[in-house]
């Protein structure tokens, strides 16, 4: 008896392990149901290598029935996708059954059977469940649209999860929920506690929830881990996968709900705590760590940082480029281009607030373009040379018809003043620019220091 709960974990894995891919089908084989419970009873509770409690071998009794049965509706499964003339896999039986290993491992830890070193098996079941439950409503949802009971068009998946109706999914985040709680709630000291899956079945939870797009159902995640937090261990005690995963989810709701200041942290976080490798998930981090910078710091990604993911790189770099060139054109068609990959993400309106610091930019342009002028010193004197700070309107107005600003005209061929006013105002109301409107001359009159904070100009 090694005590190693992931070796332990794979004895009940729906995947067989590459260095035995027929474990499965010979656990399968090797007996029958009429045969089987004599078989466990001997390996589990009669062989004196593994020195099993009456109790505990009973539960583990549980867990390997269950998990035979489990095996024969998987096979039959598989076999019916790969027969030479395939024929429809039952994924909805294949669920139910895991779900019932999933309950037998489940009576094991809530009777305070199994010990902590197991707890890769709660994982291994979790995990799995989520799977065959989406695998299952994907193949109800094929069917229903096969057999003409799906009124129109299935709406198209959304980012986060599916739009068709997901009644085995709904299940399993309930099913995933009851192991949480059984984590949260467990008060054993902490090297004999479940709390150790605790983040781990939390990272799941979010998983789920994401796809079945219940967001605020997430937020009482995070309710019921503050709450707890004086007897739970810190997440740094944690395996870094199950860090990166709660910091990066965390981050994705705290973008969500607007607080970005949070969301930066996170996210960041998360980016620099990931494998290296893990070359989705740093994609994933990105797209909403990229928009998250943007507004927080005025950060625009460097062109190498987005050729790592041509998916950041198609859906960015427009966008990016748009911004720097303050070219309003072509952000309008950048943002058109990859509208439905933002609106799935939910990043399209944070992304539409970049529009604020291409005009920051394009305002900086004509300050930049504009005549000097000379610096009076004290004494009466003529200093230096430096740009002027009052700008006409109607330069800026210029500006911004070149940079297709359709939204200043005033319908007869002339420029809406008040709207070119109320673009300025806001731009210095966000504090992109210092200054104020002298509305009596018709001029915008900046700062003569810092006039674009943080732009060096």
């Amino acid at each position: 008896n090694t005590c190693n709960g992931y070796l332990l974990a794979t004895t009940i894995s729906p995947e067989a392990p590459a260095t035995d891919p027929a474990r499965l089908y010979n656990f399968n084989r090797g007996t029958n149901a009429y045969s089987l419970q004599t078989d466990l009873r001997y390996k589990l509770q009669y062989n004196p290598s593994l020195h099993l409690e009456k109790k505990e071998a009973a539960a583990w009794h549980e867990v390997f029935t269950a998990f035979y049965a489990f095996t024969g509706r998987l096979l039959a499964a598989e076999e019916a996708q790969t027969a030479s003339r395939p024929r429809e896999a039952d994924w909805s039986s294949v669920y139910d059954s895991w779900k019932e290993v999933l309950s037998a491992v489940y009576r094991g830890y809530s009777g305070n059977v199994f010990e902590a070193w197991t707890i890769p098996c709660l994982y291994v079941v979790g995990k799995y469940l989520r799977i065959f439950a989406i695998k299952a409503d994907e193949q109800a949802a094929a069917s229903q649209r096969e057999s003409g009971l799906a009124f129109g068009e299935l709406q198209e998946e959304d980012a986060f999860g599916a739009a068709s109706k997901s009644e085995k999914l709904e299940d399993a985040a309930r099913q995933i929920n009851r192991i949480f709680a059984l984590c949260l709630g467990d008060r054993s000291p902490l090297e004999d506690s479940r709390k150790w899956a605790l983040y781990y079945t939390a990272n799941l939870l979010f998983k789920t929830y994401f796809r079945l797009n219940s967001i605020p159902l997430s937020k009482n995640i995070l309710r019921s881990l503050r709450a707890s937090a004086s007897d739970t261990p810190e997440l740094s005690s944690f395996p870094r996968a199950h860090q990166v995963t709660f910091k990066y989810y965390s981050g994705v709701i705290a973008f969500l709900e607007e607080d970005y200041a949070s969301a930066e942290e996170l996210l960041t976080f998360a980016y620099e705590s990931c494998e290296r490798r893990a070359t989705r998930n740093l994609e994933l981090i990105l797209m909403y760590l990229i928009p998250t910078k943007m507004l927080t710091a005025h950060r625009l990604p460097t062109r190498q940082l987005l050729q790592t993911s041509p998916t950041l790189d198609r859906l960015f770099s427009p966008l990016c480029t748009a911004i720097k060139r303050a070219d309003l054109r072509a952000f309008n068609a950048a943002l058109e281009a990859g509208e439905d990959e933002f609106v799935k993400r939910r990043i399209y309106l944070t992304l539409e607030r970049g529009r604020d610091i291409l005009l920051r930019n394009l305002f900086r342009k004509v300050f930049i373009a504009g005549d000097t002028e000379d610096v009076k010193v004290e004494g009466g004197g003529v200093g230096a040379m430096a740009r002027r700070t009052r700008i006409p309107v109607r330069e800026i107005a210029a500006a911004l018809r070149m940079a297709g600003a359709t939204e200043i005209d005033d319908g007869e061929g002339g420029v809406d003043t008040d709207e070119v006013e109320c673009l300025v105002a806001n731009a210095i109301y966000k504090n992109h620019m210092k200054g104020y409107i002298a509305r009596d001359r018709g001029i915008v009159v900046l700062s003569k220091t810092g006039a674009f904070p943080g732009t060096g100009v």
